[in-house]
C-alpha cells in the first residue's frame, strides 16, 4: 500500500467511527427503547401504520456488521467484504469503532428482541432488509465506487454511506470513478445517502468530504432533540436535509450492550430509513421524487425563522417521515432537488468533454464522395434539393408569422402551463422560500405533535452525558 492510499485508508477508518461513541453503561432493554428519542419525535407508531420498509433493501456501506445481534437477527442479506475480499462482513474487533456498521444497520432496520420485539433498539424501517457491504473507501478504483455498483447490482433500493474520506493526494481518478458509480445508482433508481461530516466546518474542506461533496447524493446534517443543528455538523451548499444525530441510542457489538452518541452518521441512517419507508409506499417514484417528499415536508426550529432555503446548515430542514408519507405532494420532476444534471456534467467533463472533430482522412473521403456525385454544373443533386426545400420552409414561416401577427395584434405568445417546476406553480430548486414558523419543541406536560422533536432526554440517562 502506497503512502497516498494508506492515508486514504486511515481517513476512512477515522470517519467510519465518527458517530461518536464512548461505550455506554449497560442498561435494561426497555430503558434502551425509552431513550430512543427519535422514535417518539417521529411518532413512529403512526409511521408504522403507513409503512415499515417491508420489501425494501437498504445497502449499508460501512466498516463491518455483527450479523447475529439479537436486535438485527434475520435482517441481513448476504453481503460482501471489500476490505478483505471475501463474503464475511463481520467487523474487525481491533479496528477503531468496530460497532459503527452494526449501529447504522440498527438505526435503519433493527426490530428489537424479546416479547413482541419490545426490548432493545428498533429502527425506523424495521421490516426493511440490510445488504451489508464492508468497505471503508480505500479502493483504488474509486473510493466507494465498487461498493456502490455492487449494491445496485444486488438489489439495493437505497444506499447508506455513513462514512467519508478526505483528500489525500491526487484523487482525480477516484473522484471520477465514484461519480460514475453514483450516476449508475441513480440511473437504476437508487438514491445514495451520505453524511456531511463531523468537523463543524465546510463540507468541502472536511476530512470526510467524499462522497458528501459529490453532486447527486443526499448529504445529511445532524440535529438534536429540539431540532437545533448540532455544532459539529459540517455545513455548506451540499447539505440537503437534516435528521436526529445527537444522543442517539444504538446497537453495540455486545448482545446486552448499547451505545449512545452524536454524529451525522446516525442522521444519515435515519434519512435512509425514511427513504425505505417512502420506497415501500411509492415504489414507482424516482430517487429525486422520493427525496422531494422529504424536502417538501421538512421542518425547522423556531430559531431558524427568516432563513432562506436551502440553508447551509439545515438544507431544507429536518425530516418528518409521517408527513412525507401522507402529505398530498405532486411527484414533480424526475430529478427533484437532486443535482443530477450537475453530476452528469461533471462525469462528462471528467471523460474529456465534447466529442472530437473528424480526422483529416475522413474529411478527405467525404470530399471525394461529394465530387463524384456532382453534376456538370458543379452542384450535386442533394445540394439542389436542399436549396429548394429551404426556400419553401422560409416561405411557410413568413406566412405563419404574418397570420399570427394579425390574430394577436402584436401580443406575445401565451405563458407556459404549470407555473414552474413540477407543475402547480411550484418554484424550481433551489427555492428562495422563507422558513415557516414551527414550535421549537414539545410543550411541557403535553403529548408530542407528530413530526416534531421532543425535549432532550434527562441528564440522568444511564448512557451518560456526551
Amino acid at each position: 500500500m502506497g503512502f497516498t492510499r494508506a492515508l486514504r485508508a486511515v481517513g476512512a477508518g477515522a470517519a467510519a467511527g465518527a458517530l461518536l461513541f464512548a461505550a455506554a453503561p449497560t442498561a435494561s432493554a426497555d430503558q434502551v427503547r425509552d431513550d430512543q428519542w427519535p422514535l417518539a419525535a417521529f411518532s413512529a407508531d403512526k409511521v408504522w401504520g403507513v409503512a415499515t420498509g417491508k420489501g425494501v433493501t437498504v445497502a449499508v456501506i460501512d466498516n463491518g456488521f455483527k450479523t447475529d445481534h439479537p436486535d438485527l437477527e434475520g435482517q441481513f442479506l448476504k453481503g460482501k467484504d471489500f476490505v478483505d475480499g471475501d463474503d464475511s462482513v463481520e467487523p474487525d474487533p481491533s479496528a477503531e469503532k468496530p460497532e459503527h456498521g452494526t449501529s447504522m444497520a440498527g438505526v435503519i432496520a433493527a426490530h428489537g428482541h424479546g416479547a413482541g420485539g419490545a426490548d432493545g433498539v428498533k429502527g425506523l424501517a424495521p421490516d426493511a432488509k440490510i445488504l451489508p457491504i464492508r468497505d471503508v473507501g480505500s479502493s483504488s478504483d474509486g473510493f466507494y465506487g465498487p461498493a456502490i455498483r455492487y449494491a445496485v447490482d444486488h438489489g439495493a433500493d437505497v444506499i447508506n454511506i455513513s462514512q467519508g474520506i478526505g483528500d489525500a493526494g491526487d484523487i482525480s481518478k477516484d473522484v471520477q470513478l465514484e461519480r460514475e458509480a453514483i450516476g449508475y445508482a441513480l440511473e437504476h433508481g437508487v438514491p445514495v445517502v451520505t453524511a456531511s461530516g463531523n468537523d463543524g466546518e465546510v463540507v468541502a474542506k472536511s476530512s470526510e468530504s467524499y462522497p458528501a461533496v459529490e453532486p447527486g447524493v443526499v448529504t445529511v446534517g445532524a440535529v438534536d432533540s429540539n431540532g437545533q443543528i448540532w455544532d459539529k455538523s459540517d455545513y455548506g451548499p451540499e447539505v440537503l436535509l437534516a435528521a436526529p444525530g445527537v444522543k442517539n441510542v444504538v446497537a453495540g457489538l455486545d448482545a446486552d450492550g448499547y451505545d449512545v452518541g452524536n454524529g451525522t452518521s446516525g442522521s444519515t441512517a435515519y434519512v435512509s430509513a425514511a427513504l425505505a419507508l417512502l420506497k415501500q409506499k411509492f415504489p414507482d417514484l424516482t430517487p429525486g421524487q422520493l427525496v422531494n417528499r422529504l424536502v417538501k415536508t421538512a421542518g425547522l426550529p423556531a430559531s431558524a425563522k427568516g432563513t432562506t432555503l436551502p440553508d447551509e446548515h439545515y438544507g431544507y430542514g429536518f425530516i418528518k417521515p409521517y408527513s412525507a408519507l401522507t402529505a398530498n405532494i405532486p411527484a414533480g420532476s424526475k430529478n427533484g432537488p437532486l443535482k443530477i444534471d450537475e453530476l452528469n456534467s461533471a462525469i462528462a467533463k471528467g471523460k474529456g468533454g465534447s466529442a472530437s472533430a473528424p480526422s483529416s482522412s475522413s474529411s478527405s473521403e467525404a470530399g471525394t464522395a461529394a465530387s463524384d456525385s456532382s453534376d456538370s454544373s458543379g452542384m450535386s443533386p442533394g445540394v439542389i434539393i436542399g436549396i429548394v426545400v429551404g426556400a419553401l420552409v422560409v416561405l411557410v414561416i413568413v406566412v405563419v408569422l404574418i397570420v399570427r401577427s394579425r390574430k394577436n395584434n402584436g401580443s406575445g405568445p401565451p405563458p407556459p402551463p404549470g407555473g414552474g417546476w413540477g407543475g402547480g406553480g411550484q418554484p424550481p430548486y433551489p427555492a428562495q422560500q422563507q422558513y415557516p414558523q414551527h414550535p421549537g419543541s414539545y410543550p411541557q406536560q403535553a403529548p408530542p405533535a407528530p413530526g416534531s422533536y421532543p425535549q432532550a432526554p434527562p441528564s440522568q440517562s444511564p448512557y451518560g452525558h456526551q
